[in-house]
């Protein structure tokens, strides 16, 4: 490894978790929907929890929960994240539909033998934008863990020209967490007939979290 390279994954992560944590502290943000996740936990059930790639950067601040284990990709940016998403208590699954995909999902059913939360982007890392793969379907169906739609929404920052137009929230700015109804894989059930439901579902947690944005005053971007 060059020694440039050595230097961004010692120097970059703290940064990166430093900045993330100074821009949460000037947005505005409320949380829906939060009880559907908590009723889980009190019936004993650890969750996956999908949302779209392009809503990452300060998605770690919309989790209540102590421990959560999130899939990322195996490239150097998904080091630089996983690096990063250490010091906000959560670990990293590594690995992507393109790169390391079927160790990572060996590596993450065996952590769904344990009580943490399972975090993943269905349309990471490269998309289709909002199209959802077969990881978090076959997630769903070999584990029988509940699914739970995750979105964020603001008011106001940039989208960038990137594949996901990833969102960038601006300081000052208003933002809505939202979980969505509970999906379960059912018995008999195809894989695109569950992928179609879950796609339904996060669509409308994403409209529903839009939709208390505007009842705020506010457009989401």
């Amino acid at each position: 490894m060059r020694l440039g390279d050595r230097l961004l994954l010692i120097f970059a992560p703290p940064l990166a978790a430093l900045f993330i944590r100074v821009l949460h502290l000037f947005v505005r943000s409320e949380v829906l929907g939060q009880e559907r996740l908590t009723g889980e936990w009190e019936q004993g059930r650890n969750v996956i929890l999908p949302f779209w790639h392009d809503q990452l950067l300060l998605m770690v601040f919309g989790y209540p929960g102590k421990r959560a284990n999130t899939l990322i990709s195996s490239s150097k940016d998904g080091e630089l994240l996983a690096r990063a998403m250490r010091f906000f208590g959560h670990e990293a699954v590594r690995g992507s539909s393109n790169r390391g995909g079927r160790e990572a999902f060996k590596h993450m059913l065996k952590v769904a033998r344990e009580p943490t939360d399972l975090v993943l982007t269905p349309d990471g890392p490269k998309g289709p934008r909002h199209q959802i793969k077969d990881g978090v379907v076959q997630l769903a169906r070999m584990t029988g863990r509940p699914v739970i739609p995750w979105a964020f929404v603001c008011s106001k920052g940039h989208r960038f020209a990137s594949w996901d137009r990833f969102l960038f929230p601006y300081p000052f700015s208003r933002g809505v967490y939202s979980f969505g109804e509970v999906l379960f894989y059912e018995r008999g059930e195809s894989v695109d007939a569950f992928r179609e439901r879950l796609g339904s579902a996060m669509k409308a947690n994403q409209l529903a979290a839009e939709s208390h944005l505007e009842a705020r005053g506010a457009t989401a971007v």
